[in-house]
């Protein structure tokens, strides 16, 4: 009769399981902010719209994300949606749509707003087919922008504290490019720029 040899079961290492499962947790983590990081501070930033100053294009509490790097390697164009730190108190953020680019002179008179630059040095007026039915550009002035500067109005012309307000916004102050809504879910849409 053949004696079978004993068997020996090694009894886990609860300690060393332990600690591998909290290495890979560490590293999974860390690699996760690596690339998550970069993304947030310097690509993509997310905001959620305040106020009523962007109807009906946003509402109040709509979520967007604001592409930051676009604007290194471009300027902003007119009809660009922007996210941008308040002129009067940088650390408030603002949302508004370009009207008028550096060097250009804006006026608005009787309701509409026309701008004149270079290309048209006798004038063009903006046809806003963004704006609600109803919609008017109330005041009376005449402003000329500075190099680096823009003018901003919020699509809701009768609740927007803007350029009309406050002035022009430096492009040093601008944080990114609103391109894409994901909340809410009924509303989803990419932020489409409007070309003139």
């Amino acid at each position: 009769m053949n004696e079978e040899e004993p068997q020996i079961t090694q009894v886990p290492n609860v300690k060393s399981e332990v600690l591998a499962f909290v290495w890979e947790t560490i590293k999974v983590v860390v690699i996760s902010l690596a690339i998550i990081l970069p993304i947030r501070y310097y690509l993509v930033q997310p905001f959620f719209v305040k106020g009523a100053s962007m109807e009906p294009s946003f509402e109040d509490g709509d979520y967007l994300l604001v592409n930051e790097i676009s604007y290194r390697f471009s300027a902003p164009e007119r009809g660009d949606v922007v996210i941008f730190r308040y002129p009067l108190e940088p650390s408030q953020f603002f949302i508004k749509r370009i009207i008028g680019l550096p060097d250009e002179t804006v006026e608005i008179k009787d309701n509409t707003v026309t701008i004149y630059n270079e290309d048209k040095p006798e004038g063009f007026v903006l046809d806003e087919n963004y704006l609600a039915s109803g919609q008017t550009t109330l005041g009376n002035f005449v402003t000329k922008i500075d190099d680096n500067e823009y003018f901003v109005l919020g699509d809701n012309r009768f609740q927007s504290s803007d350029s009309r307000r406050w002035g022009m916004v430096n492009k040093s102050f601008i944080t990114g490019k609103a391109f894409l809504r994901p909340w809410p879910f009924t509303r989803v849409s990419r932020v489409r720029p409007v070309y003139y």
